[in-house]
């Protein structure tokens, strides 16, 4: 954004102004809009994004900045809704002209509808519902921030077989995000590749390379790599299993029986194509 390259520090820094300014302690400004003073300083050091309810509590009692706190908290909810890492993680994505993509068992994130990445977040255990739609908002802001600017970059996406037959949601999601895939697969610099279900390159997981940086991610959390080194062991990585993959024409061809298959047209071929 113009005004920084990380909202959430941004915003916690304009609350800290405000509170100081009045010369509120953490504890006073916590009794006036009713958060705990160890929250509210997290807030403030960016170390934890605001909610839209953080941000209507500061128009309150900050009238004279006419709504600023709700009107910057909309502007920034998609890239306020992504964990820290995934954050330094955007600005590779927003300024690479090149994406390589590799995501085993699902459809990468990049290339999900929204009810597949609503199933998708709900599975985190003891999740929250309103956890689940900060993570959606995020997931569809990033895909119109990397794939559908204004310059996209070249995209190539190597997609699991078996991501196309595991059940996510219901038969009718699924054959709505297959043809999803489809659709941007016809895209001129999106590249969707389906690499077999056998032994291949990637089996030791996920990731993802930009120009300058690669990301892989845990169960735990994701991880951003910055050296050149690491890059092009990835990136390596990724034109190996490439080699594997079936090729553009015929990966659309499979995206297409996925999505018959999950209308009904052909279910006992599941089987079979798991392994083409």
């Amino acid at each position: 954004m113009a005004t920084s390259s990380d909202p959430a520090a941004y915003f916690g820094r304009q609350v800290r102004k405000e509170r100081t300014a009045r010369g509120w302690s953490l504890h006073e400004f916590g009794q006036l809009i009713a958060y705990h003073p160890a929250a509210i300083s997290r807030v403030e050091t960016g170390k934890r994004p605001p909610t839209e309810s953080f941000a209507g509590q500061c128009d309150r009692v900050f009238p004279e900045r006419g709504g600023w706190f709700r009107e910057f908290f909309e502007e920034s909810r998609g890239w306020l809704a992504l964990p820290a890492w995934l954050r330094d993680w955007a600005s590779h994505e927003q300024s690479t002209r090149v994406l390589r993509d590799w995501c085993p068992s699902v459809v990468t994130g990049l290339l999900q509808t929204e009810e597949y990445a609503r199933e998708v977040s709900a599975m985190t255990p003891c999740v929250a519902e309103d956890e689940v739609n900060a993570r959606v908002t995020a997931r569809l802001a990033r895909q119109q921030r990397v794939l559908l600017r204004e310059e996209p970059p070249a995209a190539w996406f190597l997609l699991d077989h078996f991501a196309l037959l595991r059940q996510i949601g219901t038969p009718e999601l699924m054959a709505a995000q297959m043809r999803h895939l489809t659709a941007l697969a016809s895209l001129p610099h999106v590249t969707i590749q389906v690499v077999p279900g056998t032994a291949h390159a990637g089996l030791a997981g996920g990731f993802t390379v930009t120009d300058h940086g690669a990301y892989a991610e845990s169960v735990m959390r994701g991880q951003v790599f910055e050296t050149a080194e690491t890059v092009t062991v990835l990136s390596l990585r990724f034109d190996t299993l490439r080699s594997s993959a079936c090729s553009a024409p015929d990966s659309t061809r499979l995206l297409r029986q996925a999505a018959d298959l999950w209308n009904g047209a052909s279910r006992p071929t599941a089987s079979r194509t798991a392994t083409a």
